[in-house]
């Protein structure tokens, strides 16, 4: 097992990685754990769940709502859970989003834990605080940045992932390798999807590559107002089309990547457009696909990285190097437009 201490502006968060999930003994009582998790994972992984109090969720991004969070606190009430109670969210980035933010509410904030079942949320979903539910297609509109006291890593928990989760989380690797880490993109451009299913020992060094990768932005930029907004990269147009489309968060990602590849070649004279696609496109994630540009553009209005008439729009100077660009919103339009025509 490798420990990893991590210290963010209001508390430290522990990462454990290659551990157990035995390990959740150690640092919880179970009188005082609530573990929120979905149908999948419970009955994947009964053995394991066994002895611990649990609420069980309705699995699916359709589910990251408000009346969810009504009904986790009602049962966490009848519970008995109080201010000395610690919520762990074991599942995907679903879970850890709606666990989290609970947890940030309930009586004002009790602590929490992760242990993330999914590769995104091993290497994305789970890391840095952001705890939130959807409003109607719109992402994360309501939440909190709050941390975690910890994070177990349990690649046992992947055995048991579809493919298509797979490829859920290597949008987000991509998206670092893109933004932050060229010798990444190339390591992945060498490897593949079905590599990295056998290779225990490569799908470890990677999760946890990925993780203190984004650990690291964070602990910088814990509330958004300078590098942070590069993990933002392929989001924007992603979240505006990722319910509307009842896409998953890969998907839109993959697709968002793609369109702010091709802005990047437009606006910054990127180079790499060709590569980034080959990439996603290597590892199951769609890329050009016909969407309603002005549903998309409507939706995006909403978006929480909007600011008056313009917006921060994440591009690529080159692979493994992100740049924020400031866009006005009619600017933004007329290029979308272009992007369909």
């Amino acid at each position: 097992m490798v420990t990893k201490k991590i210290q963010f502006s209001g508390k430290s968060t522990s990462f454990y990685f290659d551990a157990d999930f035995l390990l959740l003994d150690k640092l919880v009582s179970r009188e005082q754990a609530i573990i929120i998790t979905d149908e999948h994972v419970f009955e994947a992984h009964k053995k394991k769940l066994k002895g611990w109090n649990t609420i069980v969720l309705k699995p699916g991004e359709q589910f990251k709502v408000q009346q969810t969070v009504d009904v986790i606190i009602d049962q966490l009430l009848a519970m008995g859970a109080d201010r000395q109670s610690v919520l762990i969210g074991v599942g995907g980035g679903v879970i850890t989003d709606i666990t989290g933010y609970v947890a940030g509410i309930y009586m004002r904030g009790i602590e929490f834990g992760f242990v993330p079942t999914s590769l995104l949320a091993m290497v994305d979903a789970s890391i840095g605080g952001k705890n939130g539910i959807d409003v109607g297609v719109y992402k994360n509109m309501v939440g909190l940045i709050r941390q975690p006291s910890f994070l177990i890593y349990d690649y046992s928990f992947l055995k048991t992932l579809p493919i298509a989760e797979w490829q859920n989380g290597f949008a987000e690797i991509i998206k670092h390798a893109c933004i932050k880490d060229a010798s990444m993109f190339k390591e992945l451009q060498l490897n593949s999807l079905s590599g990295y299913r056998k290779d225990k020992m490569a799908i470890s060094k990677l999760v946890q590559k990925n993780a203190l990768l984004k650990a690291g932005v964070v602990v910088k930029d814990e509330f958004e107002k300078a590098d942070r907004k590069l993990l933002n990269f392929g989001h924007t147009l992603g979240h505006a089309i990722e319910n509307m489309y009842e896409l998953s968060h890969g998907q839109a990602i993959s697709i968002g990547m793609t369109y702010a590849s091709i802005m990047s070649h437009q606006l910054k004279f990127f180079k790499g457009t060709d590569e980034v696609v080959a990439l996603l496109d290597k590892y199951g994630l769609p890329t050009i696909v016909d969407f309603d540009t002005n549903k998309a553009f409507k939706v995006l209005l909403k978006d929480k990285k909007k600011e008056n008439v313009s917006i921060n729009y994440i591009l690529l100077e080159k692979i493994g190097k992100g740049v924020i660009q400031p866009l006005l919103l009619v600017q933004l339009k007329d290029i979308f437009k272009k992007l369909q025509s």
